[in-house]
């Protein structure tokens, strides 16, 4: 059973950096998608930053991809020597960037970490989300 668990929310002020945590366990994929989203109340949740794996090169980076509104300014990875553990690094963070954030994962296959449009119906596995307040 597929099991993802966020971490690393928190309050910071604006132009401030915060870096999530998401445990992932239970995939045996050969290529699969991870992604975080973000949601605030009333408003769909957005994709904001997918990478593709390919499980037997999981010590490489595989590729990224980001929404435009987070472009440049948020980094996910996952950790090489802990590859069930994945990262979104948020710089200057802005006070439209508090939402709640999740993380996400799909798979076999890429189909929806290819580009920077991340639809959320394109993941089956959510974890409980982690919440970012940013203050002006």
């Amino acid at each position: 059973q597929v099991r993802l668990v966020e971490s690393g929310g928190g309050s910071v002020q604006a132009g401030g950096s915060l870096r999530l945590s998401c445990a992932a366990s239970g995939y045996t994929w050969s290529s699969y998608c991870l992604a975080w989203f973000r949601q605030v109340p009333e408003k769909e949740r957005e994709g904001i930053a997918a990478i593709s794996k390919l499980a037997q090169y999981s010590s490489t980076g595989g590729n990224t991809y980001y929404a435009p509104s987070v472009q440049g300014r948020f980094t996910i990875s996952q950790d090489n020597a802990n590859k069930t553990i994945l990262y979104l690094q948020m710089n200057s963070l802005k006070p439209e960037d508090s939402a709640m954030y999740y993380c996400a994962a799909n798979g076999p296959g890429w189909g929806y970490c290819q580009s920077n449009y991340i639809p959320s119906y394109g993941y089956n596995f959510w974890g409980q989300g982690t919440q970012v307040t940013v203050s002006s």
